[in-house]
């Protein structure tokens, strides 16, 4: 019966077909509801009147009718203790004209802020290893370049790089290959080249292959300002990244989008919305009975909904949400899956979230238990292993172990420099070890290779 001929029939005679059609007995359809089998004739044929919300309930979920067709709101989904509401796409925005200005606020001088952009090109390319002026004495400081790697992506988003060369699209491809390659081995001064150019390319450019093209470097743009902790356009990243996910109609492009978004949800503090975000993801019928690739993004948006519950208290609701995920990617064999979606998903990525997911649950010896499974070599990049030895220096710090705590930061930036020094969050940890307690040379070092006054 379609939901046309359904909505003009009466609640009664709507149960009776239905339950004919599943052929079952008035008898076996009361022990499903809870009522007797002459209570369930007395509804059907109408002598009962059928109105009461929690009797309509009960044949509908009974017989798996549409709430709407009985009159009825459907009811929330209920995972994990929680209410997953729908979500819905973003309205559209009008297509952005600031490119085309040269607006100057505040009597800001033009001159003045070209030659400010240049001096950042200039820092971010000697990082990059690209060839420089001979008068460009470039900043060697690792801990300016998320600021330079910002403030580029910032100025990319608004429309003010205008003299960047749109490559051809084949070029286009090759970048983004290679700023990811940039993202995986952490080397950020290379990036803040590569993505500002591939998202001002993306926009000069409308074939349908660059709108999923610039999807991807919104995609990679947010994770990095996630990274940065620049949240405000981190948010504004997201939202470009959704709405081109969404033309694309790519489902695992959209489902990324909601994974971010409920990053940034949960960074906000927003825990509810965050777990609804990312749980309503995983459920879209899009990312079921697919490609391997499509369970292992669900897997890692149930993921990111541990992650929320740990933030918010819920230890069990972690550890189960956890376990969900883990199951997830033992199925698929255990290789290492989507790779590029901020660092892939397989049984060694699952455990390297719990390592945060334990610790922002507020129990740093169940994180460095979960580190001890996981062996650094087999992370699947440069930047998973970074994560590790961070997180363990985390959960070291607010155990109180200093010297562990700064061995363990030590090991991240031999793996990663650049991100060690660009991140905010080992800049905030090194200036807590330093304010708490003696210092060491070692320590001492690091603070200023990070970029905090001792």
């Amino acid at each position: 019966m379609d939901a046309g001929s359904r909505a003009q029939v009466d609640p009664g005679e709507l149960v009776r077909r239905t339950r004919k059609e599943q052929r079952l007995t008035l008898v076996q359809l009361g022990k499903l509801t809870g009522y007797s089998a002459a209570q369930v004739s007395r509804y059907e044929r109408g002598i009962s009147p059928l109105t009461d919300i929690t009797v309509l309930r009960a044949f509908a979920d009974a017989l798996g009718i549409p709430p709407q067709a009985l009159g009825l709101t459907p009811q929330p989904d209920i995972r994990h203790r929680r209410a997953i509401g729908p979500t819905t796409a973003y309205p559209r925005l009008p297509a952005s004209r600031v490119a085309g200005t040269a607006r100057w606020e505040d009597g800001e001088d033009p001159v003045r802020r070209r030659q400010m952009l240049a001096n950042l090109a200039v820092t971010a390319a000697a990082a990059a290893g690209a060839p420089i002026l001979s008068s460009g004495r470039p900043l060697v400081n690792d801990a300016a370049l998320g600021e330079v790697l910002v403030a580029r992506l910032r100025d990319a988003m608004l429309g003010l790089h205008h003299d960047i060369a749109v490559p051809s699209e084949t070029a286009l491809n090759t970048d983004f290959s290679r700023a990811l390659t940039d993202f995986h081995t952490c080397r950020y001064g290379s990036l803040a080249v590569r993505l500002p150019r591939l998202i001002h390319s993306g926009h000069a450019r409308s074939s349908s292959g660059n709108i999923a093209l610039l999807a991807r470097s919104y995609l990679l743009a947010t994770r990095m300002l996630i990274k940065l902790d620049e949240q405000q356009l981190g948010w504004m990243a997201a939202d470009r990244a959704r709405q081109s996910a969404e033309a694309t109609g790519d489902a695992l492009l959209v489902a990324e989008a909601a994974r971010q978004l409920a990053v940034l949800a949960r960074k906000a503090d927003w825990h509810e919305q965050a777990m609804s975000i990312a749980l309503t993801a995983a459920d879209h019928p899009g990312l079921r009975g697919g490609s391997p690739d499509h369970a292992a993004e669900r897997g890692l948006l149930i993921q990111s909904a541990a992650y929320t519950a740990a933030r918010a208290g819920d230890a069990p609701g972690m550890r189960e949400l956890t376990a969900e995920a883990a199951a997830i990617a033992k199925d698929l064999g255990g290789t290492t899956l989507l790779r590029d979606h901020g660092g892939g998903f397989s049984p060694t990525t699952v455990q390297l979230h719990l390592v945060s997911a334990e610790n922002s649950a507020g129990d740093p010896s169940a994180a460095l238990a979960a580190a001890r499974t996981v062996a650094p070599q087999s992370l699947p990049s440069i930047e998973r292993r970074a994560r590790y030895y961070t997180d363990i220096a985390a959960a070291y710090g607010r155990w109180g172990r200093r010297d562990d705590c700064v061995r363990a930061l030590l090991a991240a930036e031999h793996h990663a420099p650049e991100e060690t020094h660009a991140r905010p969050a080992v800049k905030s940890l090194v200036s807590g070890l330093l304010v708490c307690g003696r210092t060491t040379t070692e320590l001492r070092g690091l603070a200023a290779r990070v970029g905090v006054l001792i």
